[in-house]
């Protein structure tokens, strides 16, 4: 069967999800596809072309449904949560992507989604780029953080000022569903100030 690019992409995805980016060679991905070494690179010029590749091919599965007559707050919680279940299938790319400053592109569909999402909400145009960064800046990072264990790990320190129970460990901290939903009440919460603010702002100009 010849090489094709999504050939390639799909077979360096499984590879990834098995070992993670840094095991992932041309040579072993040659032989998962049974092929040469060297005709992966009539499609793919090095791993870093490779593995944006992937990315891109994962990123264009994104998909969440549509709730157009839905109050805005309800399609971006939606929207968010379909975006963490794409993490968690892939996570040792995500983990990987997540990192790389080009990762999101504006034809993407979390980031179409999530700009038209506040253009909905009444979000002045000029300032939905912003609030869209900040926005994938924080989901992101919190699933980076949740993705590397980081964010588990960070919810049972123990300190002084919480309760120690017999085994000399504190009581357990609320799970990881729980905080990401309220990781996105505290999302909306500022996007409400901001569109408040922003009709205030128009009120006051006529």
């Amino acid at each position: 069967m010849p090489l094709t690019e999504a050939g390639i992409y799909a077979a360096a995805l499984r590879l990834i999800d098995a070992d993670g980016v840094e095991a992932l060679t041309m040579r072993k991905l040659a032989s998962e596809l049974d092929a040469n070494p060297m005709s992966l690179y009539h499609h793919v010029p090095n791993k870093d072309a490779l593995l944006r590749g992937v990315a891109r091919t994962v990123g264009a599965r994104f998909r969440t449904v549509t709730l157009e007559d839905a109050p805005w707050e309800e399609r971006i919680r939606l929207l968010a949560t379909d975006f963490r279940a794409l993490a968690h299938r892939h996570p040792k790319l995500m983990a990987y992507s997540f990192g790389q400053p080009d990762f999101l592109q504006p034809e993407d569909p979390f980031w179409a989604g999530l700009t038209a999402i506040l253009e909905a909400a009444g979000m002045p145009r000029s300032e939905i780029p912003r609030m869209a960064a900040l926005v994938c800046a924080v989901v992101i990072g919190v699933l980076t953080a949740e993705l590397n264990g980081a964010l588990h790990r960070w919810s049972h320190l123990e300190s002084t000022d919480l309760t120690v129970g017999e085994d000399g460990h504190t009581d357990a901290g609320p799970d990881e569903d729980r905080m990401f939903r309220l990781l996105l009440d505290t999302i909306i919460t500022g996007l409400e100030i901001q569109l408040t603010a922003a009709r205030d702002g128009q009120g006051a100009g006529h």
